[in-house]
């Protein structure tokens, strides 16, 4: 299935310039929303994940499903005091500054083998800061997968050490 055909480009959002990728429309289509899924589904199985975490928001949307579907749990990743019980953290930078991204302290157990999925993989900052939190309580990064990855931004440079899975590039 070629997925791109229900991936919508909006010109000049949200700034003149910018070609955003919308994937609500892809979300929209259950056969191509479902079809995505198991592509990352039959990842994660190659991978033996025991853990799928996602940063918010649209990590949720592309790592619940997956979980689901492996009878796995899901561990959000948040940013700093959207969690309620105790947490790791991490800085990270922005285009226009930094922003701390935290999960729960007991989210990952020690050599859990974790899947990370995220919508899009861009400058690769949000993902890298995502890694280190696995990292940190113990969990071994299996892979990583996306729905897009933007190639001309180099994302994937941050991410070398790694196994990572793009359904579509742009």
């Amino acid at each position: 299935m070629d997925l791109k055909q229900y991936v919508t480009i909006v010109e000049d959002w949200p700034k003149p310039g910018i070609k955003f990728k919308d994937i609500t429309t892809l979300m929209d289509n259950g056969e191509a929303y479902k079809y995505a899924t198991d592509q990352i589904v039959t990842y994660a199985k190659e991978k033996q994940v025991d853990l799928v975490v996602g940063p918010e928001a649209r990590g949720f949307i592309i790592g619940c499903p997956v979980a689901y579907s492996l009878g796995v749990g899901f561990a959000p990743v948040r940013k700093e005091g959207k969690l309620p019980r105790e947490t790791v953290k991490v800085d990270y930078g922005l285009e226009y500054g930094k922003d701390i991204l935290t999960i729960h302290k007991d989210a990952i157990k020690p050599g859990q083998r974790v899947l990370i999925t995220d919508d899009l993989l861009a400058t690769g900052g949000t993902i890298e800061a995502t890694i280190k939190l696995v990292e940190e309580l113990g969990g071994v990064v299996a892979g990583i997968a996306f729905l897009i990855e933007l190639t001309y931004l180099d994302g994937r440079d941050k991410l070398d050490k790694y196994d990572v899975l793009t359904l579509m590039e742009y």
